[in-house]
């Protein structure tokens, strides 16, 4: 009953290789720069060195959101939102998987009569305003050091080529490790009150505790997802919204990177805080909305040349929708699981 039950956050987690583990190589791939097999096999060792070591942080935040309190009700939330971005997938839009999670938490926090916390809503709404800002503002900064450095020290356009092809590699490789940091609390979060998983020791060496073990089932569903359906999305953020010169590539996804890495940073955090400084929210916050905003910033700087407002509107459109129709699918289904099939949803 356990894997039945974990089957949603496989299923959520292929959806979300599908969908969003593609824009850490989307702008890569868009510009013919790296092959999709290398960036797939690439992002899918990362995304999952990124949820075993550092997908603890961010998970907390959605556990104050709601603590779904039964295995049903957490297979319920994480079928829904899993759903949602299929769905959202199947229409070629860059939808937030972060935003599908929560819309479904909130429904299962209508359904079952639990208060959601106002604050922890808020600061989580926030940082979907605030991702593709930061994410913008990192890509124009990156973009202008970039050509300032290139002209002063001239290079060989070989050597030109070579260096950018080795930078979109490395720096996605940075990316899909700060991606399933951040968002491996969508895929299993739900599932960390309730799994019981216990600590294991592998020869005698280390130990994987009940939650690395739930992470690292779903960081293998995320790379599943990344080679089976992730090239639709990547054409999408690769070139539909706006063409992006392998340079502009390369600029687009570091600021990703660096945008999901401060969301799911603990020791940056801690380090913050220790200094007297205010800490950054950990917080599952969207790749696709990185990306894009990365790549609106590099348009501003461009004049707002080749922004294809139509794509840019679809997109937003997508972020829109997609909690309220999670939470709406959620409080649905839950009646069905426990007044038609009899199964307990909550505590």
């Amino acid at each position: 009953m356990l894997l039945f039950f974990l089957s949603s956050g496989l299923f959520l987690g292929w959806s979300l290789g599908a969908n969003d583990a593609a824009n850490v190589f989307g702008t890569a791939v868009g510009t013919r720069m790296v092959r999709f097999a290398t960036a797939a096999a690439v992002c899918s060792v990362f995304v999952i060195v990124g949820a075993v070591v550092g997908g603890a942080g961010a998970s907390h935040t959605l556990g104050k959101l709601g603590a779904v309190n039964a295995l049903g009700g957490a297979f319920m939330v994480a079928l829904s939102a899993g759903f949602t971005v299929y769905t959202m997938t199947r229409m070629s839009l860059p939808v937030s998987t972060s935003q599908a999670i929560v819309g479904a938490i909130i429904g299962w926090n209508l359904f079952s009569g639990s208060p959601t916390d106002a604050s922890v809503l808020i600061k989580i709404v926030t940082t979907w305003v605030a991702c593709p800002l930061l994410a913008a503002g990192f890509a124009m900064f990156f973009y202008t050091v970039f050509i300032r450095v290139s002209s002063r020290f001239p290079v060989h356009l070989l050597w030109e080529d070579t260096l950018v092809r080795w930078g979109l590699i490395v720096v996605g490789a940075f990316g899909a490790y700060s991606l399933g940091a951040n968002n491996i609390a969508n895929v299993m979060g739900v599932f960390v009150p309730v799994a019981p998983f216990e600590t294991l020791t592998v020869a005698g060496l280390f130990s994987f505790t009940g939650t690395q073990q739930l992470f690292l089932i779903g960081g293998i569903a995320i790379s599943i997802g990344i080679f089976t359906y992730s090239r639709r999305v990547m054409e999408t953020v690769g070139g539909s919204l706006m063409k992006l010169t392998p340079q502009m590539a390369l600029i687009v996804v570091l600021s990703q990177a660096v945008v999901l890495y401060l969301f799911s940073s603990q020791e940056l955090s801690a380090w913050l805080v220790g200094h007297g400084l205010p800490s950054i929210p950990l917080v599952p916050v969207s790749s696709s909305q990185a990306v894009i905003g990365a790549v609106l910033g590099l348009g501003v700087l461009k004049g707002g040349r080749g922004i294809r407002f139509r794509v840019l509107g679809e997109i937003a459109a997508g972020w829109v929708v997609t909690p309220v129709v999670a939470c709406v699918i959620t409080f649905i289904a839950l009646f069905f699981l426990q007044n038609v099939f009899s199964m307990q949803v909550m505590q």
